[in-house]
């Protein structure tokens, strides 16, 4: 089997990092990983679980349509369709963005905590008004995926919480930073402009994060990237202690944020034609906790799905 053939059957429409809209938590690619550092985790700790998970996707409305070809493809094995449909489901709520879906919900993917440096302001007990945040989402779908609902309305939850486990993981989908430049937030680092060096083009800090780890979109690359992440960020030593808390990882999120990606109010924006460039040790140094967060929400994903089902 081939992956070239793969990409034949991929989603309409999709291009090599779809990352037009910069919004998005991860890109595309990145949530793919997620969902295969889910898969292998369950396949290792829980097959029943998996078996369980398996059997719940293959009722998503999807598995008829854009995901009709790969299931159909006689040159994957069961096992590689499988997670294959983990990488697929993890993506799926950005592939519905935009297209009059009745279960696109933009503002389930972040949440906005109220970040002042100027004032020196840091909270996680009070955000910026936006419609229901990822948590609220969160717990909706749980609530879903563990209710009597038909087997379809479970599959779309579980591709939800695929989703959301990946976007409450990347910081800038809980931070709202407000300043004099931004007095009424920079949309997770959406309107903060940035350069990588001098010679490159102006890009948002979210994008710059969205694509951090992963640009090529296909299922290899993607999986590649998940066996690369669970050999560095083995998840033997997490999440024994407690049960899964999607709250408490979005507050460890807005930490990062807070530190990290905006470096504790430090980090300079430019503008819409000209970024600031990024410090010379800025690549090098959020590079490994970005790759920390993808490993985590895969594992803590697997958590979630094992005490759900």
């Amino acid at each position: 089997m081939t992956y070239n053939r793969v990409l034949k059957w991929n989603l309409p429409g999709l291009l090599l990092l779809t990352i037009t809209i910069s919004a998005f938590g991860w890109n595309k690619p990145t949530h793919m990983a997620i969902g295969a550092i889910a898969y292998r985790d369950l396949q290792t700790k829980s097959p029943r679980t998996l078996a369980k998970v398996v059997v719940l996707l293959r009722q998503h409305p999807d598995t008829k349509t854009r995901w009709a070809a790969m299931l159909r493809d006689s040159t994957l094995s069961e096992d590689e369709k499988n997670k294959n449909l983990f990488m697929l489901a993890a993506r799926w709520p950005d592939d519905i963005r935009g297209q009059k879906n009745p279960n696109d919900h933009a503002t389930w993917h972040y949440i906005n905590y109220v970040y002042n440096p100027t004032l020196g302001i840091a909270r996680t007990d009070s955000t910026l008004a936006t419609g229901e945040d990822i948590l609220q989402a969160y717990a909706l779908n749980r609530q879903i995926l563990t209710s009597d609902a038909p087997d379809s309305s479970k599959a779309i939850a579980l591709c939800w919480l695929f989703h959301l486990s990946g976007d409450v993981h990347m910081p800038l989908h809980t931070a709202a930073l407000i300043s004099p430049q931004f007095p009424e937030g920079d949309r997770g680092g959406n309107l903060f402009k940035i350069k990588v060096s001098m010679s490159n083009p102006t890009l948002n800090l979210h994008y710059f994060w969205d694509g951090m780890l992963l640009s090529k979109d296909d299922f290899r690359a993607a999986d590649q990237l998940a066996v690369q992440l669970i050999q560095s960020h083995p998840n033997r030593r997490l999440f024994r202690r407690r049960k899964p808390d999607i709250k408490e990882w979005s507050t460890e999120s807005f930490g990062i944020a807070r530190s990290l990606a905006y470096q504790e109010g430090k980090l300079v924006s430019g503008t819409d034609t000209d970024g600031a460039v990024l410090p010379a040790d800025y690549v090098a140094t959020v590079k490994p906790i970005a790759e920390q967060q993808v490993a985590w929400s895969g594992h803590r994903l697997a958590g979630e799905l094992r005490t759900d089902l």
